[in-house]
């Protein structure tokens, strides 16, 4: 079995991810793939639309499939990462400029490269599965695949939060920070999908909507923007001085991530916050990705999470305080001949 299935239906592209086992992880074959099927239905009379889901209840992808960077990386091959992360990237940007409509279902686990798969999509669904997360802070990296063009147009301070913590947003909180646009129950998704296919009509996906569960976030608005709007060394300080299970919660999440991608993840945010584009929040993030296996904390957040699963990085800055602006500005410089190329 491949790995995802791409073909067309009636009106529709179609690509389902096949990977259930391994919650649909995305590998850089099929971010290749993905990419060159966009490019062919581009200007085919034929495909009205381009739909996208996944097998399996757990994920619609959690992931980038991250094992050969570190394997290549901690090899002293650099590259491998870095062509990765480029053509990812790529694809982000293809389906976010995408001239067709394209429709993403995203049941379960959406994380990382999932979210730069599913949630630039003209037209995301989430259901009463859906978990919404961009948790690269963990392992050591910044919000990327586009994340940061999402999380810059939350509300208020919602983006810093959620690239700073790697909180999970069910489908309410999703659609409120702005990942995803309809609630359908997960039981009506054959038939959207059929009727799609079939007729290439948008009209019933808004037909068959419903409002979401509220969530907790858009309750908690306005604590988060009183203690994330500051530096990176000003929230933390904020979190220790705030006494609510918010905060409390969140300061515990804060101490878990590695505290240069926050900074440097806070910093790409507000850079992209006034521009507003997807071209611009890529470019910075590959700056950071570029440098990250050997400036970065990356290799030690694999190493704690996946390969010895101890959970215990021990990161380059014990605290969030002690990343100075000269470090995010290191990892954030301007690559030179080595830009990303979209």
């Amino acid at each position: 079995m491949t790995d995802i299935r791409i073909y067309r239906q009636g009106r529709a592209g179609r690509m389902t991810l096949t990977r259930p086992r391994a919650l649909n992880a995305l590998s850089y074959q099929m971010c290749l793939d993905i990419t060159a099927a966009l490019d062919r239905w581009r200007d085919d009379p034929e495909v009205a639309l381009v739909v996208i889901d996944a097998e399996g209840e757990k994920a619609f992808c959690a992931g980038g499939d991250i094992q050969e960077m570190y394997d290549t990386g901690t090899q002293g091959d650099y590259g491998y990462g870095r062509r990765f992360w480029a053509d990812e990237y790529r694809m982000n940007d293809t389906i976010a400029e995408y001239p067709k409509p394209v429709v993403t279902l995203m049941q379960g686990y959406t994380m990382g490269g999932g979210v730069g798969l599913g949630c630039h999509a003209a037209h995301r669904v989430v259901c009463e599965t859906s978990q919404i997360a961009m948790p690269e802070v963990a392992i050591g990296l910044v919000p990327d695949v586009g994340g940061t063009y999402l999380l810059a147009r939350a509300p208020g301070h919602l983006g810093e939060y959620l690239a700073a913590t790697a909180a999970r947003m069910g489908p309410g909180d999703a659609i409120h920070a702005g990942f995803a646009d309809l609630y359908i129950p997960h039981e009506f998704w054959i038939d959207v999908i059929t009727r799609l296919e079939s007729t290439g009509d948008l009209a019933i996906m808004q037909t068959m909507s419903d409002p979401p569960p509220p969530g907790p976030l858009a309750a908690a608005q306005d604590e988060i923007d009183r203690l994330f709007a500051g530096t990176p060394a000003e929230i933390a300080a904020a979190l220790e001085a705030e006494g609510s299970d918010f905060a409390r919660a969140s300061r515990a999440a804060l101490r878990r991530a590695s505290p240069l991608a926050v900074a440097c993840g806070i910093a790409n945010i507000r850079a992209t916050r006034p521009e507003g584009s997807i071209r611009a929040a890529l470019a910075r993030e590959y700056r950071f990705t570029w440098r990250a296996a050997e400036k970065g904390d990356f290799f030690e957040g694999i190493r704690a999470a996946i390969i010895d699963k101890d959970k215990a990085p021990r990161w380059r800055h014990a605290r969030l305080e002690d990343v100075t602006e000269a470090d995010v500005a290191e990892m954030l410089a301007d690559l030179g001949a080595n830009e990303l190329k979209l």
